[in-house]
């Protein structure tokens, strides 16, 4: 299958032609979410962003397996091999199972995920669920000589992979003055030196989530369960792995060598990396107590924001920037984009209530093109929303009677919004969500008032006129006046 998609790839630091290993197959990995609390907006973001290349890639005619994570075991505080499980720490303070804490916080990612309206995976594996395969991918690394075991717990040697390979190759970091360096330090503990990281933990007396293993009682590593996952469902060698760009370093980069280390050789084509959102600058996440839950936001409970924001807001705020760039939380940017996000809807409800002409004579910019060239160019989302904003103007010009539009351009006008707005960019149609509920009777209503209205003012009774109107407003409705009578929509 051909296409002009081109990716970033963030290990060779450059703009790529995409070829799957196997087309129409492709295989995608994305780092999924530590489940110990609720998710915030910041992990929105790698999800939007892969759930729009998932999309884009369906789109397109591939055959996706999209695989993501959960991890609910072995990622410690501060990313580091020592210290409290993330999920264990959550569990002894809430006095509750480590199990509990994963499936209670999972559930709620995924709820948060479907407001997003983010597609779910093909596959959603669990670290807990593949501790055999983990341990199997230590045993490979320590046959093939790059790991050694110390008091029961199974570290990767780094001067030994280094020597042989290079440590560094996706973040270009040369780690040989690291090494040399460690080699003086004191307390470097159970490792031969301080940039070795753990495969296998052994787990101390009080630690309760443990497995049996050759080596210990104990607990993978956090960066083994990526490596041992993503071989198990999309085997030794596949096409994308995706995540936010504070994993480059160490989280990616340890799996580069893990895998390398296993198999002799790389096991992923293309990283991708989205980047972070920042408030006042600085990363927003859990650790740095920086950060708002996604639920707050469509709640507005939270004192940072001045008011509620729909899912929707939320999906367009992220699209509205390019994935690699850095987006900052402020409540106007939100605000601006719930705005933008009400006027593309509203483009769309006007272009599906267009009457066709005989013949065409608003200009038509090659929207298609216009949004398969920005998605061809390394997903640039932002630009398919200015192109779809550019048609909202055509649209514009023919509901107002100053140009006027042929059948065929008006259904490949739809298709355009359908395929771009709707289908790759996920973005959902929040107005015409009833809930269950039929909304008909009620829309009929209020065309009949101002139908009602629209006599009044035939019949220069601007006192009627005037009271439905201010009433209308102060009820939450928007009223537009047109040349074929009137418009409506409820205030957002």
């Amino acid at each position: 299958m051909e296409n002009n998609l081109f990716i970033y790839n963030t290990l060779t630091r450059s703009k790529e032609l995409f070829k799957p290993i196997d087309p129409p197959h492709v295989g995608m990995y994305v780092c999924g979410p530590t489940v110990y609390g609720d998710p915030h907006l910041g992990h929105a973001r790698p999800a939007i962003t892969f759930d729009v290349l998932f999309r884009y890639l369906k789109y397109l005619g591939y055959k996706v397996r999209y695989v993501r994570n959960i991890t609910d075991v072995g990622h410690l505080e501060h990313d580091a091999d020592e210290g409290d499980d993330k999920i264990e720490k959550k569990a002894r303070l809430e006095q509750l199972e480590p199990m509990e804490i994963a499936q209670y916080y999972t559930n709620r990612y995924h709820a948060a995920m479907e407001a997003l309206n983010v597609l779910p995976p093909s596959i959603e594996p669990h670290a807990t669920g593949h501790i055999i395969e983990q341990e199997q991918l230590v045993k490979e690394i320590m046959h093939n000589g790059y790991a050694y075991e110390s008091n029961g717990s199974v570290y990767f040697d780094i001067e030994k992979y280094n020597h042989d390979h290079h440590y560094g190759v996706l973040s270009h970091r040369n780690l040989d003055n690291v090494i040399n360096e460690s080699r003086q330090l004191d307390g470097v503990g159970e490792k031969h030196n301080q940039a070795d990281f753990a495969l296998w933990k052994k787990a101390s007396p009080e630690h309760i989530m443990r497995w049996p293993s050759p080596w210990s009682d104990g607990f993978p590593g956090w960066h083994c369960e990526c490596t041992a996952m993503g071989s198990k469902y999309l085997g030794n060698h596949f096409d994308i792995h995706g995540g936010g760009m504070d994993l480059v370093f160490p989280h990616h980069e340890c799996e580069i060598a893990q895998a390398v280390a296993s198999q002799g050789d790389q096991m992923v084509h293309y990283w991708m990396h989205n980047n972070m959102i920042t408030i006042n600058g600085q990363k927003m996440g859990k650790s740095l107590g920086n950060f708002i839950t996604l639920e707050q936001f469509f709640t507005g409970k939270h004192e940072s924001l001045d008011q509620a924001y729909s899912p929707m807001t939320i999906r367009f705020f992220i699209l509205q920037a390019h994935y690699r760039g850095t987006v900052d939380f402020s409540n106007e940017a939100l605000k601006a984009a719930q705005k933008a996000y009400e006027r593309i809807i509203d483009g769309w409800h006007r272009l599906c209530e267009l009457k066709p002409a005989s013949k065409t004579t608003v200009r038509l910019d090659n929207y298609r093109q216009r949004c398969a060239e920005a998605m061809n160019d390394d997903l640039q989302t932002q630009n398919v929303i200015a192109t779809l904003f550019d048609a909202c103007k055509a649209i514009n010009q023919v509901n107002d009677g100053l140009a006027t539009i042929d059948q065929a351009d008006l259904d490949e006008l739809k298709s355009v919004f359908n395929d771009y707005l709707f289908t790759v960019l996920g973005v959902r149609d929040d107005a015409a969500g009833t809930g269950g509920v039929d909304l008909e009777p009620y829309k009929k209503a209020v065309d009949l008032l101002l139908e009602v209205r629209k006599q009044a003012k035939a019949a220069k009774d601007w006192a009627t006129s005037d009271l439905i109107r201010n009433k209308m407003n102060e009820a939450g409705f928007d009223v537009k006046d047109t040349k074929d009578g009137f418009e409506w929509k409820v205030k957002q």
